[in-house]
């Protein structure tokens, strides 16, 4: 019948003397006074049958088969700790953070991020809403969205979302413009806009509605989400980014009475730190927001 294994204290408090060759600096790592730790190596001793320290007044010094034995554990407690990691590791989720706008969030990734969970449920996508350039590092963010022209010195910047920008309403508003309207019927209605009023005044000038006054109607700010939800209420019209009108003009909440578009020059960009990729959850998301704004 093998001899019973030393205890676990015993074996740390030999270690942690043998690293430092001091009592007094094993007891403040380890968090006990030296005397316990002299205790728990003299146990060890006593349990091997072999001295482990040559003891000198004001020094220890190992003896061989105390530095053999030191050697031993150091990999021994290494490899606990890896396989301890490793274990802790599956026990909680891979957790990616994404930055972006609160417009972005709620038309944009929302709708789809059941169907992200689902395809994979190994990795836990949070998002925080915000209009400011995060800090990657201090702010722990791995991925951000971000809406402008897609210049980002040091990170790495790709387009991700056009911004095309149409005219939508509640089906019941738009009914009173009657089929195939012209864009100077607008000159009765309430005008919607989302952060300023010269997306209007664009858009009017692209149809040739110069009589149309695009300074007037309500500005719901700060991005397009307040002026989606006045839209979907019936009051008035809303000149807003088509992606994120999209979920809404395929469930008939919202229809866009006329077919011009007009594009701008922004876009929303997915922009990330040079090494954000080394991650392969984080690689998976950002392949995930591609191949989901690909189908948009």
């Amino acid at each position: 019948m093998s001899e019973q294994l030393p205890s676990l204290s015993s074996l740390r408090a030999f270690e942690a003397a043998a690293r430092h060759l001091s009592m007094t600096r094993a007891g403040e790592e380890l968090h006990v006074t030296a005397g316990a730790v002299s205790l728990q190596v003299r146990e060890l001793e006593a349990n091997l049958g072999l001295a482990l320290f040559e003891r000198h007044p004001r020094r220890l010094e190992l003896t061989a088969a105390g530095q053999d034995y030191a050697t031993a554990l150091r990999s021994a407690f290494r490899l606990i700790r890896q396989a301890t990691d490793t274990v802790r590791a599956h026990a909680r989720p891979d957790i990616v953070t994404l930055s972006c706008t609160t417009g972005f969030a709620v038309h944009w990734l929302m709708p789809r991020l059941d169907a992200f969970q689902a395809a994979h449920p190994a990795i836990d996508l949070r998002f925080g809403t915000t209009a400011r350039l995060v800090d990657f590092r201090a702010d722990s963010v791995a991925l951000a969205v971000r809406h402008g022209l897609g210049a980002y010195p040091g990170l790495i910047s790709e387009k991700l979302v056009k911004d095309d920008l149409v005219v939508v309403a509640s089906p019941e508003r738009a009914a009173r413009l009657g089929p195939e309207p012209a864009a100077r019927q607008l000159s009765d209605e309430t005008l919607i806009h989302d952060a300023g009023r010269n997306d209007w005044r664009l858009w009017l000038e692209a149809e040739g509605a110069l009589d149309v006054d695009w300074r007037r109607g309500p500005v719901i700010a700060p991005d397009s989400n307040g002026a989606i939800e006045t839209a979907r209420a019936g009051l008035g019209f809303a000149l807003v980014r088509e992606s994120f009108a999209a979920a809404d003009l395929a469930a008939g909440r919202l229809v866009a009475p006329f077919r011009r578009s007009i594009a701008s020059r922004f876009a929303y960009y997915l922009v990330y730190p040079p090494d954000a990729l080394d991650r392969a959850s984080v690689r998976t998301v950002r392949d995930w927001l591609r191949a989901e704004a690909d189908h948009v």
